[in-house]
């Protein structure tokens, strides 16, 4: 896989993708991710890549030609271009599964007011937001996506089924997690977790998985992949039963 991710301010995200999961898949040839300063495809003397919008108006656009000349030279016979755009369809997991099947992504981190709309209309595939806030710029949404999608990637987690079990992977939020110490401030770990049952500690997490959500995000279960049984448990929660109650 390889992530273009075209930008105004590069130093916003070097850092961030020299480090932890994504830094050790790049060391590691499992993705490449490349930042393009989209200033060095600017020209004049100041190399300016936005200017004021016709029409007046306060805010700066990001300029087509600049942009133009980025992605012309970014964009492979596989790539799909990505505005990074309020305007954009809601990135989602389910999102990032098909980003994962891919082979090559540019991210075009919008600035100011946006870009102008020529850039939109011609010279991108998609607009993608990753959610109703505004931000100062694109670049964390794009960190936000190259994150989400590198972690999918073959290889890039030590243990291969674990993008399986976190949060929104089959559209429910993930059980709640306990670690060392066994008693904290008087707080006990749950005792079953501790019985060395393993097809109880799995059946309690699938149970505290659907009751986590039907509690904080009841949205999710409208979509979410439920078993015959698990809809079962949604509906007994709703009819005054507690987690217990089914493990």
């Amino acid at each position: 896989m390889r992530i273009d991710i075209v930008t105004l301010f590069p130093g916003m995200l070097t850092g961030a993708l020299g480090e932890s999961i994504l830094g050790r898949a790049r060391e590691r040839g499992l993705v490449d991710i490349r930042v393009c300063n989209l200033r060095d495809h600017a020209t004049g003397r100041h190399l300016v890549a936005d200017d004021a919008p016709f029409g007046g108006g306060g805010g700066m656009i990001l300029k087509p030609e600049p942009l133009a000349t980025c992605l012309e030279s970014l964009r492979s016979p596989a790539a799909r271009v990505i505005l990074l755009d309020p305007a954009g369809r809601r990135f989602s997991q389910a999102v990032a599964r098909e980003y994962a099947r891919a082979t090559h992504l540019v991210l075009v981190c919008g600035r100011y007011e946006g870009v102008d709309e020529r850039v939109r209309e011609h010279l991108v595939d998609e607009e993608l937001s990753v959610g109703d806030y505004v931000l100062t710029g694109g670049e964390p949404a794009a960190l936000v996506v190259a994150d989400a999608v590198t972690r999918l990637l073959p290889g890039v987690l030590g243990d291969a089924e674990a993008p399986a079990h976190d949060s929104f992977a089959r559209g429910l939020l993930e059980h709640p997690q306990y670690t060392r110490p066994e008693v904290f401030r008087g707080w006990r770990v749950p005792p079953l977790l501790l019985g060395g049952d393993h097809a109880r500690v799995e059946r309690w997490r699938r149970v505290m998985s659907v009751w986590r959500t039907w509690q904080r995000r009841p949205d999710l279960l409208e979509t979410a992949d439920l078993a015959p049984e698990e809809q079962k448990w949604v509906d007994g929660f709703g009819q005054g039963h507690e987690p217990s109650d089914y493990i």
